[in-house]
């Protein structure tokens, strides 16, 4: 298949070389002329102005203002789509928002898929992607390849675009709190003059861990805060689980607790690091030392 990809980040630019690697003609762009690079050093190509007519577009921006400009904006690449192509949208956004992309790109009689994803950098790498997807049974059958390259897991969960983003926001919000829990509990453990290392090991072995325990604290031990996912994703996307829990009514004060200490710790400068300098920010409010770099 021919496919244009848009956003090359640190889960975009693998999911665009294992298309590459799968076989299919990839064209990538990105803000960053380096991630283009990086595509096509693994097969690809840049998405230039003679890049027309693609079976498929895969979005992977950072946002909902980022998804409608590039898929509807002034050169939104939608319009660069063969007529009955398909969109797979994978960012973050609310049900309503791909709703409402879907209706646009019915209307420009393309087809659409609500496809949010989770995995980290690596798996996106690897192919191993669990996709989250909604939309109709044609939309599924013209993304199937791509799904099949990209995911280790898709499941099916609507016959039309929301769902997928619904389950999204439930994945981010046991996600973002993870973190959170993550990071208080190393600081806690620093507390206590505890060896961090030998706080991993048991905690890892024990009922108390989790997914982004286990992943996310040897950054904190190693003092690397290069980001693979920073600490200002989760004031956009417990931000929005938030927005979709106040419109059904519901009180969600645990998610709402760490998105306070995702917003301080993102005000305070930490923004731009790997989310588990959370951490840093929560220790440091108490004057806790953290492993440094060695």
């Amino acid at each position: 298949m021919i496919v244009h990809f848009a956003g090359l980040g640190s889960m975009g630019l693998g999911m665009a070389c294992t298309l590459a690697r799968a076989g299919h003609t990839v064209h990538g762009t990105d803000l960053s002329p380096g991630r283009v690079d990086a595509l096509r050093a693994a097969g690809g190509h840049a998405l230039t102005a003679a890049s027309d007519h693609a079976d498929a577009l895969v979005c992977v921006v950072l946002n909902a203002d980022q998804t409608r400009s590039v898929l509807f904006g002034d050169d939104g690449l939608a319009r660069r789509l063969r007529p009955g192509g398909v969109i797979l949208s994978c960012a973050t956004v609310t049900p309503a928002f791909a709703i409402e992309m879907e209706a646009q790109a019915v209307k420009a009689g393309l087809l659409y898929l609500d496809a949010p994803i989770s995995g980290g950098a690596a798996k996106a790498a690897d192919g191993k992607l669990s996709i989250m997807a909604s939309g109709t049974a044609a939309a599924f059958d013209a993304a199937q390849p791509l799904l099949d390259a990209m995911a280790e897991t898709v499941h099916k969960l609507g016959e039309r675009a929301g769902p997928g983003s619904a389950m999204k926001a439930v994945n981010q919000l046991l996600a973002g709190t993870h973190i959170a829990a993550m990071a208080e509990a190393l600081a806690f453990a620093a507390s206590q003059n505890l060896d961090l290392e030998r706080t991993v090991e048991v905690i890892s072995a024990s009922a108390g861990t989790s997914w982004m325990f286990e992943n996310r604290a040897p950054h904190v031990i190693e003092a690397d805060y290069a980001p693979r996912s920073s600490i200002d994703i989760w004031p956009k996307d417990l931000g929005i689980v938030q927005g979709i829990a106040e419109d059904a009514g519901l009180l969600l004060p645990v998610a709402t607790a760490a998105l306070a200490q995702f917003r301080a710790a993102s005000t305070a400068g930490l923004g731009k690091e790997d989310d588990a300098a959370l951490t840093k920010h929560i220790a440091g409010q108490s004057g806790i030392a953290l492993p440094e770099k060695k």
